[in-house]
């Protein structure tokens, strides 16, 4: 009786465990088609009212003109680029400090730079873009002057511009990259690292060969999460892009697609309002495409250590 009574006990814990589980995967599922379907459907009727070469390959944005104009390629352009750019410097440095945590730093050193870098994290957004107004900006509006004080043609930002969004991006990815790459590092068997210091490798070989191509996945996932922090950030970039729509050079004026949405929605209506929408839906489509490639990328590593 009592092993009866334990075996249905442990099977009904199962069943309840398994329609907890069940009923949260739906959840999850229901919750990204419900937000994909609402930014299709408040999205889309601009892109028919106004058309979609007139929103996605005009230049010009002037919602509130006699004859308003929608064009956004150039938010679209400094997202992209804007991104890239951060992405390309804040992961080399959030690696590289995963790898000085993990393998090289000193114990009494991790014990500073760790909790430095968790501090990082829990820091809001709002604070990134008020040291970058009251450090950054500065500084770059220095610089400008130095490069442009005999131009009659550059419009001068006060330092908000889009080298300064990418610095600040770069910055607040950091977290994210070095918490989890430091994971991935430490997590790879230590039977590899032993077995290639035995070989002969040095320490720094070991790294480089054997460590990272282990942990390339959870790497590449700290890259995706990255991307996404960078991509979908908008409240620290307002404050240090200047948040004019130009072509994204590196001393302009610029708007990321999450700071259009957030400048001009308190006060949009009609048309002009259904084209942020169609700006969240682009954002939403970019997020999504990125996603998907980097799970390609990260499936076929998985596959390849295997």
């Amino acid at each position: 009786m009592t092993i009866n009574g334990s075996s249905k006990s442990k099977s009904a814990v199962e069943k309840t465990a398994q329609i907890v589980f069940t009923v949260c995967a739906v959840t999850a599922i229901a919750a990204v088609a419900s937000i994909t379907l609402y930014m299709i459907l408040n999205g889309a009727p601009a892109l028919v009212k106004v058309g979609i070469k007139d929103i996605l390959f005009d230049t010009v944005w002037q919602p509130t003109a006699a004859t308003p104009r929608f064009g956004i390629l150039y938010v679209i352009l400094t997202s992209i680029i804007g991104t890239a750019l951060a992405i390309l410097l804040g992961v080399p440095i959030g690696v590289f400090t995963a790898i000085f945590l993990a393998e090289t730093a000193p114990r009494k050193v991790a014990m500073v730079v760790k909790p430095a870098v968790e501090l990082l994290a829990g820091i809001p957004s709002v604070i990134y873009g008020l040291l970058g107004v009251l450090l950054l900006n500065p500084l770059m509006y220095k610089v400008e002057i130095a490069l442009f004080k005999d131009s009659p043609t550059h419009q001068f930002t006060g330092g908000a511009n889009l080298i300064s969004a990418v610095l600040v991006l770069a910055v607040m990815i950091l977290p994210t990259v070095i918490n989890i790459s430091e994971t991935a590092i430490r997590a790879v068997p230590a039977q590899l690292k032993s077995s290639s210091l035995a070989l002969g490798a040095s320490h720094i070989q070991t790294i480089f060969r054997v460590i990272l191509p282990a942990a390339k996945s959870g790497i590449i996932t700290a890259i995706v999460l990255g991307v996404g922090r960078a991509i979908g950030e908008a409240m620290a970039i307002t404050l240090v892009s200047g948040s004019s729509v130009n072509f994204p050079l590196p001393f302009n004026s610029v708007r990321f697609l999450t700071t259009a949405i957030v400048s001009e929605m308190g006060y949009a209506s009609g048309v002009h309002r259904q084209v942020l929408f169609t700006i969240g839906l682009v954002l939403f489509a970019f997020i999504m495409l990125i996603n998907i490639v980097l799970s390609k990328i990260l499936k076929k590593g998985v596959q390849e250590n295997e």
